[in-house]
């Protein structure tokens, strides 16, 4: 498995892949994770690209423009990442939730439009859509949570979100916060009640 990552071992059979915001690490949504999911097991995922020393999961050319296919790819590995895990770990893999928050919430929408048979859902806290051409393909209606901030300045580049996941067949519960791009305590309190629901 050549992803860094920490994994917390918890009571239930649920699993839940933390995937961070650019700079991050595979600690940086920890404790997020323990109050949305106090049971779960844990997951925290480092990517694998740097730009200029911090942490990303996959390339981009400008705030908004990425390379697709580094995005692709890496989106494959992760969900590859899961079965892995899942092996080595003793983890239920149709049991794994993805909790993406900004450039962690982008790979885990690609990742999910890609391979969604290596989800049961997705808490995607602040995206944007990264992928230039999504893919048709019908995700059976996965669970997404989607949450995003009123007064984020990447909210304009979120619109098509909810939409296409809707459009492929994904179950979307929507949030528009009165926040900017950072987690507030209104992103705990509907995380942990979306998680309690599956």
């Amino acid at each position: 498995m050549n992803w860094i990552h920490h994994l917390d071992r918890g009571s239930s059979d649920l699993t839940v892949l933390l995937l961070h915001g650019t700079g991050g690490n595979e600690h940086q949504l920890m404790d997020f994770g323990r109050q949305v999911a106090p049971t779960a097991t844990l997951l925290g995922v480092r990517g694998r690209s740097l730009e200029e020393g911090s942490p990303r999961f996959f390339r981009r050319f400008t705030a908004t423009a990425y390379d697709q296919p580094h995005l692709l790819s890496e989106a494959a590995a992760l969900a590859a990442f899961v079965g892995e895990a899942a092996q080595e770990y003793g983890l239920d893999a149709k049991k794994v939730v993805a909790l993406g928050y900004s450039n962690g919430a982008n790979i885990a929408l690609a990742s999910l439009a890609h391979h969604p048979d290596a989800w049961a859902g997705a808490a995607l806290l602040r995206p944007v859509m990264p992928m230039d051409e999504p893919p048709g393909t019908d995700v059976h209606g996965l669970p997404v949570l989607v949450t995003s901030g009123e007064r984020d300045p990447y909210q304009p580049f979120a619109a098509p979100v909810v939409p296409y996941l809707t459009s492929v067949g994904a179950r979307v519960e929507e949030h528009l916060l009165s926040a900017g791009h950072e987690l507030t305590p209104q992103d705990v309190q509907l995380t942990a009640t979306w998680l309690g629901r599956l």
